[in-house]
């Protein structure tokens, strides 16, 4: 194979972002994908073919609602919508029907008909939801702009104070020790602060927890305050799967010269005279002037580059990076019919969103518990996800579909449990969940595609099965994110990038590390034009 430009470690959206931004310069981009499928935890399959249902089920098999890369510019300025990326409004964002009477609080895109809503099951609630959304969209608008650019290396409480506190963009007068407060204080308290109603602080204490940390994390407050963009954005499907966004992007970097191989698993990053000059797969060698990586940081450095080619620290730093035990797991389910529940059996809004099942903040501390014992939680709290209601094309044969993610579930179990013996009896626990909800989904399962954290992590190579790739704990984002000195997605090794969610900001359908990235690769690779 000729030399390439740039080549790429993996498809995952943040790599093919950074793929269709370099492309789109002019640049020609190779990426090479372990997986048969490109997309990696943004792809879409076909499953469970049947002579009742010959065209399967379009089963998402990573991420599937699409909420932040909404707020980014990223789809417009690659403008995929030409290449096949069609989104469908979910709105309501969420609901959450009510555990223990009918009733159910709809979160809209928009915000006072949200407010009609939570005034039908918790009116002291009204006006506490409108500030809590005015209070964190002032903050989260700086916020935004902060994960959109490579983390600045300066100390994040002095930027706070000096970029936003003084202008008066984050805080109202007299607010600024109190907001403060808030940003580092943990989601969990956060909520439990702003509301009365326990079904209000349920459902969006579970809704914040989807970013990975126990509500009792310190400087995890904007996980909940984060609540305030759905109102921004709103949150979205792909028509046809999740996996039509990566599958817009392979079109795109596909008509600017690019490509992208599949089926080739990268073997080891190749180096010489330390800089990186290509990859190695099984069978073939791709040279390129620049290396760029979209695998898990701990992959990359501690296996596809090796210790041989870091400094010690370094090398220990990345070992040393806190991956976290565990995540959640789902069950991706072909189903005769949809849920009714009980709380909103005719609900017209229901099923066009997420829906929060989990019955209350103490229940969720439950699972937590468990979950720190390293123990699958006896009861799990559940986010169903109907897509078929909304887009047809997901269940082309008939039926529907039902996502249920459930938290909270170690990796590393405990008393020598293992998950490929357990997983099943762990999946039926999710699914009972949804039928208590719901009676009339007993006995409506057509087929079933079990992820449990083990699953996750062959899979997707998410380590530990984290699909945020490590934690999302205060001291592993921003500029500590994914160490402090691979912050800006450079590493020790010359011409050699990350660009995965690994990286600041983060995980979840972003496309911003992706994007930071190949702003910081374009920048570095600008001629430098020399005075005689």
């Amino acid at each position: 194979m000729s030399k390439q430009d740039i080549i790429i470690v993996g498809s995952g959206h943040n790599g093919l972002v950074t793929a269709c931004y370099l492309a789109k310069e002019g640049y020609t981009v190779t990426v090479v994908e372990r997986q048969e499928q490109l997309g990696g935890a943004v792809s879409t399959e076909t499953m469970f073919q049947s002579e009742e249902y010959p065209r399967g089920f379009r089963m998402d098999v990573g991420s599937s609602v699409h909420i932040m890369i909404h707020q980014t510019g990223i789809l417009e300025e690659l403008e995929l919508e030409k290449y096949g990326l069609d989104y469908i409004e979910m709105d309501p964002i969420m609901s959450y029907p009510l555990p223990d009477r009918k009733g159910v609080i709809h979160f809209f895109k928009d915000l006072e008909k949200t407010l009609d809503s939570i005034a039908k099951v918790a009116p002291e609630d009204v006006e506490n939801y409108r500030q809590f959304v005015k209070f964190w969209g002032r903050i989260n608008e700086g916020v935004l702009k902060a994960f959109m650019v490579p983390p600045s290396g300066k100390n994040i409480v002095t930027e706070l104070a000096k970029g936003q506190i003084r202008n008066g963009s984050m805080f109202e007068k007299g607010e600024q020790a109190n907001g403060l407060q808030k940003i580092f204080s943990s989601y969990g308290k956060v909520v439990d602060d702003a509301f009365e109603s326990d079904y209000l602080k349920s459902a969006i204490m579970w809704f914040a927890a989807q970013s990975g940390p126990t509500p009792d994390h310190p400087a995890t407050g904007d996980f909940a305050g984060w609540q305030s963009m759905l109102h921004q954005s709103g949150a979205k499907h792909p028509r046809g799967g999740s996996g039509m966004l990566t599958q817009a992007m392979a079109s795109f970097l596909e008509a600017h010269g690019g490509k992208v191989i599949t089926g080739s698993p990268v073997e080891r990053i190749l180096i010489e005279d330390g800089s990186a000059v290509g990859v190695k797969t099984a069978d073939n060698e791709y040279r390129a002037d620049t290396v760029v990586s979209n695998a898990h940081v701990q992959t990359t450095m501690m296996k596809l580059v090796g210790r041989d080619y870091l400094p010690s620290s370094t090398y220990q730093k990345v070992e040393n990076i806190n991956v976290g035990n565990g995540f959640g797991m789902v069950i991706r389910c072909a189903v005769e019919e949809l849920p009714r529940y009980t709380a909103c059996p005719d609900d017209p809004y229901v099923h066009n969103g997420m829906q929060l099942l989990a019955p209350s903040v103490q229940y969720m501390n439950n699972a937590i518990g468990d979950y720190l014992q390293k123990k699958p939680p006896e009861d799990p709290a559940v986010l169903a996800m109907t897509f078929s209601n909304i887009d047809p094309d997901v269940a082309p044969s008939g039926g529907h579909t039902l996502f249920a993610w459930a938290q909270w579930h170690p990796y590393e179990l405990q008393n020598g449990l293992h998950w490929d013996d357990i997983r099943e009896q762990e999946a039926q626990k999710i699914y009972d969940v949804v039928t208590k909800y719901a009676p009339n989904m007993e006995g409506k399962l057509i087929d079933w595609y079990i992820q449990s954290p083990l699953d996750i992590e062959r899979k997707h190579g998410l380590l530990k099965g984290n699909v945020m790739h490590v934690e999302m704990s205060f001291d592993q984002m921003f500029m500590f994110r994914p160490i402090p000195e691979m912050s800006e997605y450079k590493t020790p090794i010359d011409n050699l990038y990350l660009s995965s969610a690994s990286c600041h900001p983060g995980g979840g359908v972003f496309g911003a590390a992706g994007y930071n990235a190949a702003k910081v690769i374009l920048e570095d690779l600008k001629p430098t034009w020399f005075n005689f």
